[in-house]
């Protein structure tokens, strides 16, 4: 079944290469969406996908910056189907 997940991670998880590694992992799971630096020192993900490979996606990128995360709040949603890739948004 396909999903959407909102993703927010807490920590030092900005100027450590994370959204590199998120969008790594989530192009080699051919997921699609976007993650960002916010303003508040947080990173935000949007991805969609079928939900096991979502899933692993968040398990992938905890084990990886597992050093840098404090807090992860994940956002179930409703697929959208809305974006073509996953990339790094800078705005």
């Amino acid at each position: 079944m396909k999903k959407r997940a909102h993703i927010h991670y807490t920590g030092h998880v900005q100027g450590v290469g994370f959204r590199f590694t998120a969008e790594y992992i989530a192009r080699e799971l051919f997921l699609t969406g976007w993650v960002k630096n916010l303003t508040d020192g947080r990173v935000e993900v949007v991805c969609e996908g079928e939900e096991m490979t979502i899933k692993k996606f968040l398990k992938q990128l905890s084990d990886r910056m597992k050093r840098y995360t404090k807090y992860k709040d994940v956002d179930w949603q409703d697929y959208k189907g809305e974006f073509q890739d996953f990339g790094i948004r800078f705005y």
